[in-house]
């Protein structure tokens, strides 16, 4: 079925849509994209194989985030008078 999208594209014409698409998003951008996409597909299968198991990174990545704005304004010092 993705095929048929393609259908009427020859390798010319997906060429300049790439071409197209790097110019727009920018390489470094692409690969960020690659890598997150890959990162999600991987955690997709590891939950569907085993839910159990694949809560505990997830839970673990959760809190090894960086702390959002509202924790950067409270270590701030309050400049205003």
């Amino acid at each position: 079925m993705p095929f048929l999208l393609f259908q009427g594209l020859g390798p010319t014409e997906l060429l300049i849509i790439f071409a197209i698409i790097v110019v727009l998003f920018g390489a470094s951008r692409i690969a960020d994209i690659g890598g997150a996409i890959g990162r999600a597909i991987r955690e997709f299968r590891r939950e569907v194989r085993d839910p159990d198991e694949a809560r505990p990174r997830v839970e673990e990545r959760e809190r090894r985030r960086v702390r959002g704005p509202e924790s950067y304004r409270e270590d701030r010092p309050d400049y205003r008078h």
